[in-house]
């Protein structure tokens, strides 16, 4: 974890809302709001978050807190991985995104290889499974998990969507500018480290 502050405020709310949701006591749960709020000024102090848009963020989640799931796809041609450009902030990603409630990660990644990139893939194992906070540039209010997939690339065929301005393949050694919240260097090299072995273990941490 790079900053405690940050550990400590996702860890309070989690307590809290866990308190929020099975408590039944009045007491309690006056307290346990009394938590969440100094989790939301923690986070408010020490980032340029408004504290509405915080409060947002959490009271919009109920019951017992548990990670988000950030799936990425590595899909490879002639040597080369496949990135897309988001729209968001003009570099480039692995194809993916969030899991959908009641898919699984195969469809998941399938889904998101062919809205963001006009391919259709064939997944065909997990590379890694990371903490993002561990990994990643930005210090996310929520525990996340990246899984980064493996995929077979079966045909491709960019098409404009809501979410990237372009798709391209790419050698590891020139690669564009990357968005490092979704994807750092490090991990595309762990990608292409996978694709040039046959028998490579999964990575998480």
């Amino acid at each position: 974890m790079k900053n405690k502050w940050l550990q400590w405020a996702s860890q309070l709310q989690s307590i809290a809302q866990a308190g929020l949701t099975f408590s039944r006591d009045r007491y309690d749960l006056d307290r346990y709001e009394q938590i969440r709020n100094l989790s939301i000024e923690i986070l408010h102090e020490y980032t340029d978050m408004d504290q509405g848009k915080i409060r947002d963020l959490f009271a919009g989640e109920t019951g017992y807190q548990t990670p988000k799931v950030d799936i990425r796809a590595a899909v490879f041609k002639e040597g080369k991985i496949l990135l897309v450009k988001e729209k968001v902030d003009g570099k480039w990603s692995l194809p993916g995104g969030w899991a959908d409630v009641n898919s699984s990660v195969t469809e998941s990644v399938e889904r998101e290889c062919l809205e963001e990139a006009g391919a259709r893939v064939k997944p065909t194992r997990i590379i890694a499974i990371h903490l993002a906070n561990k990994h990643n540039n930005q210090n996310f209010l929520y525990t996340i998990y990246k899984i980064i997939v493996e995929c077979e690339l079966i045909e491709n065929n960019f098409k404009e969507n809501t979410e990237t301005l372009d798709a391209g393949f790419f050698e590891a050694n020139d690669l564009p500018e990357l968005s490092v919240n979704r994807n750092t260097p490090g991990q595309i090299n762990l990608c292409f480290e996978a694709k040039n072995h046959k028998v490579f273990e999964t990575i998480f941490d």
